[in-house]
């Protein structure tokens, strides 16, 4: 994972806004601090500080990269893809780049797809996947509903081909609520509404919440994908070392475990000093739980995300 420099205490929210939001943040959601990039930092360079890391971890070099996505609803431009830039930059001259916009379910959705490449064509021996964003590019600041809890990092994983029986990918599950499409998001700057001067005067252009969504939603999806993937995989929940979830709401990760009858424990949460990450934040879990100790080799690990749309994904791993 990569996070940008800047730290961002719930201070800076009780003097931007004129009142005591942190005791909410601290209480409610858990939030104490959140990285955000610098003015002139942006996704592509969150995405090419991820890879670098992973690259090292791995033991490969940029060459042996056959396939690159990015995962994020932030892009570097609206066209072309981020992971073009994020290729050329890190010199990976033999991966082909695509970017994937799936909200926040971005990651898992990813890493579904780079198992797709790597069971259906030996061409492909290594994939790279990153989720990346940088939602403060986006955020009204006086908007007491999003400007406290969004955030910016990357985090990456590489994919290869094994032989291996019982390793890796287990199975998956994708599933889309089209009927909150329009709830959450930034409704501009697309074919639907371009930017305009009108659209920039109501600050369009931004995240906004336009309606919320019931509490339930998230912990009662994320349960009863966690069961179908038990299914799926022909594993048990108990059996699962830990559970990375997005990570937009504490609340809902603990009612989820509690709706499965599972320790809290077993689902490690990064929000607290990162923020709301987005696409990010899953992989950035993984790898603040690797790091601690908290996943070793051959745990059995549940992906679940959501995102706005909305998009859920779901995929079972033996690390």
């Amino acid at each position: 994972m990569y996070v940008p420099e800047r730290i961002v205490p719930n201070s800076y929210f009780d003097e931007l806004l004129g009142e005591n939001v942190s005791d909410w943040l601290e209480a409610n959601v858990h939030i104490r601090n959140r990285r955000w990039c610098a003015e002139n930092e942006s996704t592509a360079d969150l995405c090419i500080e991820a890879a670098k890391v992973n690259l090292e971890r791995a033991g490969l070099q940029p060459e042996d990269i056959d396939l690159l996505i990015v995962c994020t609803d932030t892009p570097e431009y609206i066209s072309p893809s981020t992971a073009a830039k994020v290729q050329y930059q890190l010199g990976m001259v033999n991966a082909g780049t695509f970017d994937l916009n799936s909200a926040c379910a971005g990651f898992v959705i990813g890493l579904d797809t780079a198992v797709k490449y790597l069971k259906a064509d030996t061409h492909y021996e290594h994939v790279m996947v990153i989720g990346a964003y940088a939602m403060s590019k986006y955020l009204n600041q006086l908007d007491k509903k999003t400007c406290n809890l969004f955030a910016d990092g990357a985090g990456g994983v590489i994919l290869s081909a094994t032989a291996q029986e019982g390793a890796g990918y287990l199975a998956s599950e994708l599933r889309t609520k089209g009927e909150y499409c329009d709830w959450m998001g930034i409704y501009a700057g697309g074919t639907h509404q371009p930017i305009t001067e009108e659209v920039i005067a109501n600050k369009d252009q931004l995240l906004k919440f336009v309606k919320r969504f019931p509490s339930e939603l998230n912990p009662d999806t994320w349960s009863d994908m966690a069961r179908q993937l038990a299914h799926r995989s022909g594993t048990a929940l108990e059996e699962v070392d830990q559970f990375l979830f997005t990570q937009i709401n504490i609340n809902s990760i603990w009612a989820t475990m509690d709706q499965l009858g599972l320790d809290r424990s077993k689902a490690h949460t990064v929000m607290h000093e990162y923020g709301y990450t987005g696409s990010a934040c899953i992989p950035m879990a993984l790898d603040e739980a690797v790091q601690l100790g908290k996943i070793k080799k051959g745990d059995l690990l549940y992906f679940i995300g959501s995102g706005g749309g909305l998009s859920f994904a779901s995929a079972a791993f033996k690390f």
